[in-house]
């Protein structure tokens, strides 16, 4: 193929992407050359004669480009012009005026018209000004449809999932966000907690005020204590200034208390004081501070069996956990997966620009039945792996070091043909009670089934009925 044809194939290839939909109001006789040179440009063009017939066929919501000959009575371009405004979303209009009618297509300008066009029109300007008109209309729909996705059932702020478990926490994070209540996060580690906390700011009317955040494990005693509550200049050696403190730096708003089961009991203590009374003393200081902070605590412990330690204040814990969220491991959702390791494919392929759309079956497979003891942040920093040493527009399975041992697990037979729904339901309650000890009440819950169902069929297979 010769360098020019090969140019005319990749542009009318291009021509083709880019078509659309245009209308035309006006004499269609008058306009044959323009719906002849648009056509042949691969967008589908209506010619409508009047403003009522335009009206009718801007309706079905195909229109890209509107082109209004301003021949027509001022009274029908202006309602076609109307019209095409309060479409959502509204097409690109131009109007077509000859050069003794400019005023008037200024005045249509005034109206809601983009632009207008001279008559006789140059072909190369009504080219451009479709292949603007198609580029934005198609935007537009790419946005109505992220914002679909985003408001999607399965989808909440930056968390997704469609299991029952996980549909239960964004209720919760709904409805009780509104609300000034202290909340308790419990989950293992990598399995977003602080996604929730961060929904639950962002949800509430403290949204507008300061989100903070601090990891109670990262920290000494003594500098967690200056962390939280601020110091006074000369508090101790180093203190040369006045600081404020992580509660005096989120009032008004929420601070995120991250591992708080790794707290000191001393500061447990001034941390318990600050949630009853909603006032601090800065370290080195005598003046009392009021403070106005919501408290979201997130932990991947066990803190009542840190309180039987004695590692943790109980009054402490019945004041955190006035409203516990608890967050079930990836290896208890496992329908999540796919859904989730798409949404990091897509965001490690654009962000390293790479053609990369999808996963082998096998690989999916593999995927789905690996345990993810690293959680949800395990998946994304296997998928980022995958995608940047990808050498093709599939994942395969080879690109997945840790999941590809999967595939010779057990579970992976959940996914063979011919599994039957009874297999599939046996496979499925017994693996959910292995990730949660055994407990028949949080098996009910992340699978969306009553306890009784579990028990029934615990007894049926010759399992007993005993949680555990």
């Amino acid at each position: 193929m010769s360098t020019t044809l090969l140019a005319k194939a990749f542009l009318a290839l291009d021509t083709r992407r880019m078509a659309g939909g245009v209308l035309i109001v006006g004499a269609p006789s008058q306009h044959t050359t323009l719906t002849a040179l648009l056509e042949a440009d691969g967008h589908h063009v209506d010619v409508a004669a009047d403003a009522a017939a335009g009206t009718r066929l801007l309706q079905d919501g195909s229109c890209d480009v509107l082109l209004v000959d301003l021949d027509l009575e001022d009274e029908g371009a202006l309602a076609i012009l109307s019209t095409a405004r309060r479409r959502v979303p509204h097409p690109t209009t131009y109007v077509l005026a000859t050069e003794g009618a400019i005023e008037r297509a200024v005045s249509a300008i005034d109206e809601g018209a983009d632009g207008y066009l001279s008559t006789p029109i140059h072909p190369g300007e009504l080219r451009a000004v479709v292949r603007r008109g198609v580029e934005r209309a198609r935007l537009a729909r790419e946005a109505a449809r992220l914002r679909e996705q985003i408001s999607s059932p399965a989808r909440f702020e930056r968390l997704l999932g469609d299991h029952p478990a996980m549909q239960a926490i964004f209720r919760t994070v709904a409805q009780v966000a509104r609300t000034r209540a202290t909340i308790l996060i419990r989950g293992e580690t990598g399995t977003g907690k602080e996604l929730i906390a961060s929904a639950i700011h962002y949800r509430s009317p403290r949204k507008d005020g300061p989100y903070v955040r601090l990891n109670c494990a990262a920290l000494a005693e003594t500098l967690l204590e200056s962390e939280l509550f601020g110091h006074e200049k000369g508090a101790f050696t180093g203190a040369a200034t006045r600081r404020l403190g992580r509660f005096e730096q989120a009032n008004g708003g929420t601070l995120l208390l991250d591992e708080v089961s790794e707290m000191p009991l001393s500061t447990q203590v001034k941390l318990l004081r600050v949630l009853q009374e909603r006032e601090l003393e800065r370290v080195g200081g005598n003046d009392t501070i009021p403070v106005d902070v919501r408290i979201v605590a997130a932990t991947n412990k066990d803190l009542a069996k840190r309180v039987e330690e004695g590692l943790f204040r109980e009054d402490l814990l019945y004041r955190l956990q006035i409203v516990e969220i608890e967050v079930p491991p990836l290896r208890a959702r496992p329908s999540d997966i796919p859904a989730l390791a798409q949404h990091f494919l897509q965001k490690f392929a654009t962000e390293n620009d790479l053609p990369v759309e999808g996963f082998e079956d096998d690989a999916m497979q593999a995927l789905v039945a690996y345990p993810w003891p690293g959680n949800v942040r395990e998946l994304e920093n296997a998928i980022e792996r995958a995608v940047v040493i990808c050498d093709g527009p599939r994942v395969r399975l080879e690109h997945l070091p840790a999941a590809k041992h999967a595939s010779k697990a057990p579970s992976v037979g959940m996914f063979v043909p011919g599994t039957t729904l009874a297999e599939l339901e046996r496979i499925a309650i017994l693996k959910t009670l292995e990730s949660v000890g055994g407990s028949t009440k949080r098996a009910a819950e992340l699978l969306g089934i009553s306890r009784r169902t579990i028990q029934y069929r615990l007894k049926e297979w010759g399992l007993g009925d005993v949680d555990g």
